[in-house]
């Protein structure tokens, strides 16, 4: 392969995912990818879908405790650090695909989700960043995928290392992305869908973050050098996972995530 992030390795990287001239490429490849979870509802409720299909017991102890005291189980909650501070991992930023590519199950999984986010590219480095800051950084916003094998990421999260394979053998951006000075207003009210064989399966947004966007890439930016071409995304818009709306892909699904305004993914499952 050609060195990293030159025109000649981009090519190649295409080359290898099969795509030839006129195939929609990625209109920004990242030289590196955090992703956050910003959303508690989404926390909550995927949750409660991963002890729904991986730990029923578990699931239906925490059905009784949520309908005799009107609270969500504990279990079901983010971690106490979560409330104190924006938390994310560090994913792969080199097996990001373009929208339209197909892609399949890897070879380890039979539980592939889909999570839609909204991600954010930097434009200029960052250090001890303001919030103001970290908005006039963000050169370009874009829809992300973080494609997820759920039967391998429940006993890397017990690990304590956080996920692995359950995470970095694929990601997907739009094919479009739009100026972070064009939408700067109104990061936090975006509205999405989630579609499956052209059916929408949910209606979401980016509204309720615990923590908004540029909150995040401030926080990350303390005594951290942060430089052009990072990309970081709010973790997945509530709703925006199937196994949060008990939908899990099977082979020959057709798959559509969409933030309005600013672009749209779309694979076919094999």
């Amino acid at each position: 392969m050609p060195d990293a992030f030159t025109p000649e390795f981009e090519v190649a990287r295409y080359e290898g995912l099969g795509l030839g001239d006129g195939d929609v490429v990625l209109p920004v490849c990242p030289v590196s990818f955090r992703d956050f979870m910003l959303f508690e509802k989404h926390a909550v409720d995927a949750a409660r879908g991963m002890a729904r299909r991986f730990i029923p017991a578990g699931y239906r102890v925490g059905q009784v405790y949520e309908a005799l005291t009107r609270r969500v189980f504990p279990a079901f909650r983010p971690n106490a650090l979560w409330y104190r501070q924006p938390i994310y991992y560090m994913s792969n930023a080199l097996t990001i695909v373009p929208s339209g590519t197909p892609v399949g199950f890897p070879a380890y999984s039979r539980a592939l989700d889909f999570e839609l986010e909204l991600g954010v590219v930097l434009s200029a480095p960052l250090r001890d960043a303001s919030v103001e800051e970290a908005a006039a950084a963000i050169g370009a916003v874009v829809v992300v995928n973080d494609f997820s094998a759920r039967d391998v990421q429940l006993a890397e999260m017990r690990s304590g290392f956080g996920p692995q394979r359950s995470k970095h053998f694929v990601s997907s951006m739009s094919a479009t992305a739009v100026s972070g000075a064009a939408v700067a207003d109104r990061l936090d009210q975006l509205t999405a869908t989630v579609s499956v064989n052209g059916n929408i399966l949910a209606h979401t947004g980016t509204r309720d973050m615990r923590y908004s966007i540029t909150e995040a890439v401030a926080h990350v930016s303390r005594s951290e050098q942060l430089y052009p071409g990072e990309l970081l995304a709010t973790g997945t818009l509530p709703g925006g996972s199937g196994m949060e709306l008990g939908h899990w892909l099977t082979s020959g699904e057709e798959l559509r995530l969409e933030i309005d305004g600013i672009g749209v993914i779309e694979h076919s499952i094999r």
